[in-house]
């Protein structure tokens, strides 16, 4: 038998909270990455791409951020790891509270470049910036490297 989760079974709804916004996080903001690049190769439909993925940044990443902070926050506090000095705790924590200026610039730029087509390449870039540390992140929180 496997042990799915470490905190038991008392913590299965933050848990869920927590896992379920991370994963929807990072499809989300692979959704933007992928628009935020077709808008950039196809440039009869760069604009329709362009408000796609300045709607899927409102109406998908930034609910998915807060999902997944508070169900972090929620499960930190009812384990009591909030002062926890383990490394994949810091590197989750770390992503997050960078990654919520880095996704504040990300919706800037999608918003900007609907009108302005030269921020495009910015938001592409920036989108795989957040992609990349999403992905370490969720690395270190799979893994409990450094526990």
């Amino acid at each position: 038998m496997t042990v799915a989760s470490l905190c038991g079974p008392t913590c299965g709804a933050p848990l869920f909270l927590h896992v379920l916004g991370a994963v929807s996080l990072f499809g989300d903001v692979a959704a933007v990455t992928i628009l935020a690049y077709a808008a950039l190769r196809k440039p009869e439909a760069a604009l329709l791409l362009r408000r796609l993925a300045f709607a899927v940044t409102l109406l998908g990443v930034w609910p998915s951020f807060i999902a997944m902070r508070i169900g972090a926050a929620w499960v930190a506090s009812h384990e009591g790891l909030s002062s926890s000095k383990a490394t994949w705790i810091g590197v989750g924590f770390g992503v997050s509270d960078v990654g919520v200026l880095v996704l504040a610039l990300v919706t800037l730029f999608a918003w900007l470049a609907q009108r302005r087509p030269r921020t495009g390449p910015a938001l592409a870039g920036l989108c795989t910036l957040c992609l990349c540390a999403l992905g370490v992140a969720w690395f270190f929180m799979s893994t409990k490297a450094g526990s």
